[in-house]
């Protein structure tokens, strides 16, 4: 089974490339660089290789992408189109979602945030957790038989980090990195911390809350472009799974394929 796998998020694209279910590399670029992403596509897809016996030189693979920015989906729809001739499969439209939602708007779901839980869920087998840390961060409960209740959504780093500069008349805006004490000596320094804080913080504090309702203390999965930032700090996490969403993409193509 030969896939692209495509991320679209609200920053970022991440692209990887599995030849045979193996995988044979993860990039991530801004959205906004359509020749970059021109030039990733051109590459993965010159990496499938031909279909044995295909006059017209067809790859087997396919190309398959889960969103939360329409607007960039039709960017992708129109690189695949154009430079590849190929149709692009979304998840939540065109492949159905991987694991059953028990919530009052399934519809409003992020597909990223269902395909990570399954993924996580894949391996643990069990109720789990899966935060979520890019520009929004999205804490989820799955339950023991696999069903995603629902979660949080906070503000990300840099969206925290955006609102205290536009907000107020003398804060800078910050980076968030690891702090070197739990307090800041400068302006820049405690914005820092509060940032920083405040997300181990709010994470410990929901997996708190989600485990009175379950009964037991779940297990944790973090990913996202910041979830290394904080994980050192965080001994209730269990599991840091860089790019699980690609992962998530993958499993749900292949759950597809087996029930069609």
């Amino acid at each position: 089974m030969n896939i692209i796998a495509v991320d679209i998020g609200n920053t970022n694209i991440t692209i990887a490339l599995y030849l045979k279910g193996e995988e044979k590399f993860i990039k991530s670029i801004t959205g906004k660089s359509r020749a970059k992403l021109i030039a990733l596509f051109k590459s993965a897809w010159q990496k499938i290789p031909v279909v044995r016996g295909s006059k017209e030189k067809k790859r087997d693979g396919v190309i398959i992408v889960s969103s939360v920015k329409a607007v960039w989906t039709k960017k992708i729809r129109q690189i695949a189109k154009e430079t590849l001739g190929e149709k692009v499969y979304v998840i939540g439209r065109d492949i159905p979602l991987p694991m059953t939602l028990r919530v009052d708007e399934p519809d409003e779901v992020g597909t990223d945030r269902v395909i990570c839980a399954a993924a996580a869920y894949a391996v643990v087998g069990d109720a789990v957790v899966v935060a979520d840390f890019g520009t929004a961060v999205t804490i989820d409960l799955v339950d023991e038989k696999g069903i995603f209740l629902g979660g949080v959504i906070c503000p990300g780093f840099e969206i925290g980090a955006g609102a205290l500069k536009e907000n107020t008349a003398q804060l800078p805006e910050v980076k968030v990195t690891r702090p070197k004490a739990p307090y800041g000596k400068t302006t820049a320094e405690a914005i820092n911390c509060g940032l920083y804080y405040s997300a181990v913080g709010t994470l410990q504090e929901v997996i708190r809350r989600y485990a009175e309702i379950i009964g037991r203390w779940p297990h944790t999965v973090v990913t996202g472009s910041a979830a290394k930032v904080i994980k050192s700090d965080c001994d209730f996490i269990d599991s840091y799974v860089p790019n699980l969403v690609v992962k998530g993409i993958v499993l749900a193509y292949q759950k597809y394929i087996e029930e069609k």
